[in-house]
């Protein structure tokens, strides 16, 4: 195994640091110039460089920056102080309000709920346990396949949306 001595391997340290040192200086994160290019079918090509024929140099405005404005909060004003407010900043609801809004829920799940039981046994019943009838537009079989799998997945979709509608209806307060 070569090993250099311990003067060439100071130089060579030294060396690969400048090396590093050159390559690390940031460049800017934006180009100076952009040039619009002619690409070889015509498309326009937006380009940093116009080494290529057929290219031109665009003149764009600077880019304008407005710095923001401090609202009054994070300007060090005093928060307004809370009112009616439980923790956390909710208004708090008298409970004849939520048991009102509790009971408008549980009627919009349950119409919710018949909905998507009528639609599950609508599917099914043209599913026909996995022999649905043949329509007059799939004289290719494949048709048929397809639309007998894509009956299944509607089952499986509807039925998942009944076990979450109950499973909603079960989790509200009576």
């Amino acid at each position: 195994m070569f090993r250099p001595s311990p003067r060439i391997a100071s130089g060579l340290l030294a060396a690969a640091a400048a090396v590093f040192a050159t390559l690390s200086v940031q460049a800017p994160a934006y180009a100076d110039d952009v040039y619009l290019c002619t690409g070889p079918n015509g498309v326009p090509e937006y380009r940093n460089s116009g080494n290529v024929k057929g290219c031109k140099k665009l003149t764009l405005p600077d880019v304008v920056t407005v710095p923001g404005t401090r609202s009054p909060r994070s300007a060090g004003a005093a928060p307004a102080p809370a009112q009616n407010n439980a923790g956390g900043g909710f208004p708090r609801v008298d409970n004849a309000t939520q048991k009102a809004r509790d009971g408008e829920r549980r009627q919009v799940l349950e119409a919710e709920l018949a909905d998507e039981e009528r639609k599950l046994q609508a599917l099914k019943a043209e599913y026909n346990n996995g022999q649905p009838e043949r329509q007059g537009n799939e004289r290719n079989y494949q048709k048929y396949l397809d639309r007998t799998a894509q009956l299944k997945g509607d089952i499986e979709r509807s039925q998942a949306n009944v076990d979450s509608i109950r499973r909603e209806l079960g989790n509200l307060k009576d």
